[in-house]
């Protein structure tokens, strides 16, 4: 049995870009994966012959001299990404208290737009911008530079965006609008810190992009370039313990018994799961309860609509809706009320650029509204649970159709995903969105770094830095700098 340099435990975006990295760099990679398919949130399903995405529907950064666009040039699969450009003028719209808002793409653009719906407030949208671009100066590896202990990002963990839009305005629908795509980072205001915001916001500024015909492509790629440099995958292959000897990961064993040595390990899989496989005393009950205690982010219920033939048009923007007097839906979060908010958007296909074939719609939802079927196996939870999906779905439809008529009446077929399906799919306790709650009232507690107190065994995924693509491609980053070294890495993939 060959013994690796490196063993990944999770194919994921994390798992898959250290893969990437560390076999570019000539180590033997090998990434063992429980599911049957590799990628995680990067994979697509088919429905009606139709590509659907499961977790990545857009992504800043893509641009060219943009950060991910770097991160992805070293990696060898940038030029190889079928791209589509959002809306300039309109990359993301937020429906608040029933008048339309837009965020444009490029700063200036952004701030003459929404000068327009707030002609008084011009001053406060060029103080937001610059603050913006202030706090993402000081993340070092989001300006793909190595982190030489001479920056501040420190301080942007420890300041709410709440806190920090009622800075910049006393206006309080202009405070809502500037919050308004919350839900891709499920905010909460008085928590989440403001370097989530900025980080995410200030690249989509900069440009917003779509995977045509899907997300899979990125992982189809970073596959490839693994395969092509050694590597091995390994899907259907769940570990069940990671066997620790002298103080070090010396195997993983594998649920059907097999074990796969490696000299090291990096787990891209939810810190409670990687914790739950070893009872090494290094990793003491301190950190464990930490870990353990950290708050996850909310859950969604989710449509994939698969539309009639040229029945409903491609939109080339995201939608963000309100139905109440806030944009920070999960302090206010009712099941009475259900829905309060939603994402609506439309996936690009090459097949046509003015109708689309698939639209996706999510909105939150908690865990315990669907925890009774949790013991139950997928396929097997009930009429009552199918009954469940049918009604919520309903309900979000036509919320959808009063924004959007015809939509309703477009629809060939739709197929659900609630926080149970979250669960089985992510790994996560409760179904979360995006992994771990960061609290700015308690950085410490919630940032979880890579390196553990085993000295062989890594963290990388999601709750490691931040979630979404350009988050765990830096935190990938910063975890194989642990291996390789800052400055080194940081260098190579600025010279790509």
């Amino acid at each position: 049995m060959p013994k690796y340099d490196v063993v990944i435990i999770g194919s994921g975006l994390g798992g898959l870009f250290c893969g990437n990295i560390l076999s570019k760099e000539g180590m033997s990679v090998c990434i063992l994966e429980k599911q049957k398919h590799l990628g995680g949130n990067l994979q697509t399903f088919k429905r009606d012959g139709k590509i659907f995405d499961t977790g990545i529907h857009y992504v800043g950064g893509l641009g060219e001299g943009q950060n991910l666009n770097q991160y992805f040039k070293y990696a060898g699969i940038v030029d190889r990404l079928n791209l589509e450009r959002l809306n300039m003028d309109a990359f993301d719209k937020i429906n608040f208290q029933d008048k339309t808002y837009s965020y444009a793409q490029a700063y200036d653009n952004f701030i003459e737009t929404l000068a327009q719906e707030f002609p008084n407030e011009k001053e406060a949208l060029i103080k937001y911008t610059n603050e913006i671009k202030k706090i993402c100066n000081e993340f070092p590896l989001y300006n793909v530079r190595p982190n030489l202990g001479k920056d501040n990002e420190h301080m942007y963990y420890e300041r709410s965006v709440g806190d920090f839009i009622r800075s910049i305005t006393p206006n309080k629908i202009l405070q809502n609008v500037l919050a308004g795509n919350n839900l891709s980072y499920a905010g909460v205001p008085g928590k989440t810190p403001v370097a989530i915001h900025a980080l995410i916001t200030n690249s989509l500024i900069e440009g917003a992009y779509r995977f045509e015909d899907g997300s899979h492509q990125v992982a189809d790629l970073l596959i490839e370039s693994i395969q092509s440099n050694g590597g091995t995958l390994m899907p259907d292959c769940e570990v069940v313990k990671l066997n620790v000897k002298g103080g070090k990961v010396v195997s993983a064993e594998l649920k059907n018994g097999e074990i796969i040595e490696s000299e090291q390990f990096i787990s891209a899989i939810h810190p409670t799961l990687t914790l739950a496989m070893t009872n090494s005393k290094l990793l003491r009950k301190s950190y464990r309860k930490r870990i353990h205690e950290i708050d996850e982010t909310i859950s969604v219920f989710a449509i994939y609509v698969s539309f009639k033939p040229d029945s409903f048009k491609y939109l080339n923007y995201n939608y963000y809706h309100f139905n109440e007097g806030s944009v920070w839906s999960i302090p206010n979060y009712n099941p009475e009320r259900w829905p309060q908010e939603y994402l609506f958007l439309t996936l690009p296909t090459s097949k046509s650029k003015k109708y689309a074939e698939t639209a996706t719609a999510m909105t939150y939802m908690k865990y315990e509204e669907v925890k009774q079927w949790e013991n139950s196996g997928i396929g097997s939870r009930g009429s009552d649970y199918e009954e469940f999906k049918k009604y919520k779905a309903e309900l979000l439809i036509d919320q959808i159709n009063k924004q959007y008529p015809g939509f309703k009446s477009g629809i060939l077929n739709y197929y659900t995903s609630t926080p149970l399906s979250m669960k089985s799919y992510t790994g996560t306790r409760n179904g979360s969105i995006y992994g771990i709650q960061h609290n700015s009232n308690e950085p410490l507690k919630t940032r979880i770094a890579p390196r553990t107190k085993i000295p062989n065994l890594l963290l990388s995924g999601q709750n490691v830095n931040i979630h979404g693509v350009l988050g765990v491609t830096i935190g990938s980053v910063l975890t194989c700098t642990e291996l390789l070294g800052m400055e080194y890495l940081l260098d190579k993939i600025k010279k790509s």
